[in-house]
């Protein structure tokens, strides 16, 4: 693979990260890579990469997700070589950011796991961020996987509603049956 490639996808994955309003996942610029038919999964794994091993982008694991962000030197790069991205190619990230920014900001921001601590006994962490801050962290515990996985399904669907539930809790705002 040219190295010029290279720099093109690694160039359009800062100029995704640099455009977007949430922070993205690999698998989220898999999708968007992937479905425009740019590259490889392999070739984009390398430019991943490379981004990161020089310090142009930050890795986070959250959930058994990575998510990607742009660092100052990033930033610079892309100031610099960002105009090697065709307009075509700039238009088309923005349109795939602006078309699927409700979900790209659900996958994001809304999130959830569970771990096994005994037997019998798992604990499951909800959290909702924005951007790089936290608005609620949750752990619960529950003694069988079954429950553990269906509190994940629930807070995907009704979390804004959980949220809104125990800020007017906890400010007084809803009867509480007293």
């Amino acid at each position: 693979m040219s190295s010029q490639y290279i720099t093109l996808y690694k160039m359009i994955v800062l100029y995704m990260l640099m455009r977007s309003d949430v922070p993205l996942s690999k698998s989220q610029i898999y999708d968007f890579m992937l479905e425009e038919g740019y590259t490889t999964f392999m070739t984009l794994q390398e430019a991943f990469s490379e981004l990161s091993s020089s310090g142009l982008i930050n890795e986070t694991t959250v959930a058994n997700r990575t998510y990607l962000e742009i660092t100052a030197e990033g930033e610079q790069s892309l100031e610099f070589f960002g105009n090697r991205i065709n307009p075509a190619i700039r238009e088309q990230v923005d349109d795939y950011l602006r078309e699927n920014s409700i979900r790209l900001r659900d996958e994001s921001s809304v999130l959830g796991d569970y771990r096994k601590v005994g037997e019998n006994e798992y604990v499951v962490r909800l959290w909702a961020k924005e951007k790089y801050e936290d608005l609620i962290d949750i752990r619960i515990p529950v003694p069988t996987e079954q429950m553990a996985q269906k509190m994940l399904e629930e807070w995907k669907e009704k979390n804004q509603e959980i949220y809104k539930y125990l800020y007017d809790v906890l400010l007084g705002e809803r009867d509480n049956g007293k």
